[in-house]
């Protein structure tokens, strides 16, 4: 019996079109995003669906205005937060209550109606940091690190009350995985993410833990120097992108959290050949046997990826018996 390696890469635009869809409205229409999970699971082997879609959820909800470009990820057009009194002003939103995130809490619904207990539904959240960067601009926090840390202490506290929210809607609504989407701590040191991000990341995983769901984190980039502090905070799962060794972070992570990843999307799942990527694919798996392994690009699979090059990736991982 083959105990092939569970098949899960990241699809947004690329199900959005691959199943008729644009961008914008895959983003918009919880029925959409639902529809294009479901063709790519059927047609992709994948081995759980998912409700991501944009950055932009929670941001939306705290009051901003974002846009909804036909073939664009979806954009925010305003920064709701320059000051510690807009913080004081923030209110906290009801996730049922807000267009955008009960759009989501939708899907999870009918994903989990839809397809029973049998397959995984992950749902999304922002990370702190993340969020914090959507509602104040990336740059702006990133310099208020240094210049005016209590502003970003404080905008994180306000942000980590709807992150908890938000997981706990869509656990209720059937997730059986919250994503943590956190990308920007990638490009933070280890020190400042000590000080700013590594206790808020354990207080919200263990917060999705205690509803009965698991915590898959995704930090996209190069997160080699913080592996350390992440095994601590004890994810269940870490996306590992593609300049991150795998054996490296085996070695960092342990055994108890599920690694996945981590072929490049368009070095190598975009650009070469499918036979090029099914030998790439089953050198991974092959590396990876009898380890916490999923199968995946480092970090989301382009558009413009051709349909036969995702094909290949899933045939080779299936080919082994690993």
């Amino acid at each position: 019996m083959s105990s092939r390696p569970p098949f899960h890469p990241i699809l947004m635009h690329f199900a959005a079109r691959y199943s008729g869809f644009t961008y914008g409205r895959f983003a918009s229409d919880y029925r959409a995003l639902v529809e294009s999970n479901r063709r790519c699971r059927d047609d992709f082997g994948m081995d759980a669906v998912g409700v991501i879609s944009d950055p932009y959820r929670e941001t939306a909800a705290f009051g901003a205005k974002v846009t909804f470009p036909d073939e664009a990820v979806p954009r925010c057009m305003d920064i709701l937060v320059r000051s510690l009194e807009d913080i004081g002003q923030l209110k906290n939103p009801d996730v049922y209550r807000e267009e955008r995130t009960l759009d989501r809490i939708r899907a999870a619904e009918v994903l989990r109606k839809q397809l029973g207990h049998g397959v995984p539904v992950i749902g999304w959240v922002e990370g702190p940091l993340a969020e914090s960067c959507d509602l104040a601009g990336v740059n702006e926090v990133l310099l208020k690190i240094f210049m005016e840390p209590d502003f970003v202490k404080r905008l994180i506290d306000k942000i980590m009350v709807t992150a908890k929210d938000f997981a706990r809607a869509q656990v209720e609504a059937g997730c059986d995985i919250i994503g943590v989407g956190d990308a920007i701590c990638s490009q933070v040191d280890v020190e400042n993410y000590r000080e700013f991000v590594k206790e808020k990341h354990q207080e919200l995983f263990e917060y999705i833990q205690s509803l009965g769901a698991k915590v898959k984190l995704h930090i996209c980039g190069n997160i080699s120097h913080l592996l350390d502090d992440i095994r601590e905070v004890k994810p269940d799962i870490v996306d590992i992108d593609w300049m991150v060794g795998m054996d490296h972070a085996l070695e960092k992570l342990g055994n108890d959290i599920i690694r996945c990843g981590n072929l490049d999307p368009v070095s190598v799942i975009q650009d070469r050949t499918p036979e090029e990527i099914g030998y790439e694919t089953e050198q991974l798996c092959e590396q990876e046997k009898g380890r916490p392994f999923i199968l995946s690009g480092g970090c989301e699979i382009t558009v413009n990826t051709p349909v036969e090059h995702l094909k290949a990736m899933h045939s080779a991982s299936q080919s082994n018996n690993h």
